[in-house]
């Protein structure tokens, strides 16, 4: 090869060579951090394509995705004194690179380590205030709510976002595993049998309210019942009295008719009366005065 193709080649080669040190690239997924001489000089880069000087500047680049780490199964205390194996893991993502990079030298496996050991405490710290039988019977939601606010706390001094917290299994001893359930049983039977007892009390309540609706609204009933009923022989006493002082004689000879009607006639009746009584007088003499 010529001299002058072979230099032309070197010098091909390195402005390549001098572009690609001066450029890097960084994904929807990273977080890029730049460092003159090995200090901080910038850290707020979006994705895209961004320059730096070359052989003075460096950058490096850090997962900005949930992380999710799993811990081994550790010992735990209960307030009574009882032993608890938790077996539990972690969600992480990193929302501030350059405090996370001062913390933990941009290290992964730093991070996990300190949030690990922050939610260990957290852990503890929950369980300590709890027996064994409310551990057992809480809801996970509520726990792992508890372990978010004490250990989310702590994350924010390492530049991350503690996501989530779960314990995933509790195993109880076996010398108190039977004697945990047991308790459990027969306090859930007590409760049974004391919201039972309060249903039935209040069963009765309502029978009793119940019940005295009924009477006082029978009672209501048959007073108003008396009242129209009263109402109406007065105003039926009023008008036969009307009746009467208009023509006396018609008013009994109506009266009468009526009472033959309601007496004579039926096949079942027995009438025991003196023929020459004064009931019969309009059959006897119809124009009788």
């Amino acid at each position: 090869m010529p001299p002058r193709a072979l230099s032309l080649v070197l010098l091909v080669g390195a402005v390549l060579i001098l572009v690609s040190k001066s450029l890097f690239a960084v994904k929807e997924t990273e977080l890029a951090i730049k460092f003159r001489f090995g200090e901080i000089v910038r850290s707020d880069y979006k994705p895209g394509l961004h320059f730096l000087v070359p052989f003075i500047d460096n950058a490096r680049k850090f997962e900005k995705r949930i992380i999710t780490q799993n811990h081994p199964p550790e010992t735990f205390l209960t307030s009574e004194g009882k032993i608890l194996n938790v077996d539990f893991y972690v969600k992480w993502r990193i929302i501030d690179v350059e405090a996370y990079y001062r913390a933990t030298s941009g290290l992964e496996e730093n991070a996990a380590l300190r949030l690990g050991n922050n939610v260990k405490d957290s852990i503890k710290s929950v369980i300590a205030r709890l027996t064994i039988q409310q551990i057992v019977a809480a809801e996970r939601a509520a726990v792992t709510g508890d372990l978010l606010g004490d250990a989310g706390r702590d994350a924010q001094q390492l530049g991350v976002e503690l996501v989530d917290v779960r314990v995933r299994r509790i195993d109880l001893p076996d010398e108190v595993t039977d004697s945990v359930y047991r308790r459990m049983e027969q306090n859930f039977a007590a409760q049974a049998a004391k919201l039972r007892a309060e249903g039935q009390a209040t069963a009765e309540t309502t029978r009793a309210d119940a019940d005295r609706q009924r009477t006082e609204i029978l009672a209501a009933a048959s007073r108003d019942a008396q009242k129209i009923r009263g109402e109406g022989d007065a105003q039926a006493t009023d008008i036969y009295s009307r009746t009467f002082n208009r023509n006396p004689e018609f008013y009994k000879f109506y009266r009468s008719l009526l009472a033959y009607r309601n007496s004579i006639g039926r096949d079942t009746d027995v009438l025991v009366i003196s023929p020459d009584s004064e009931f019969f007088k309009y059959l006897e003499r119809p124009d009788a005065r």
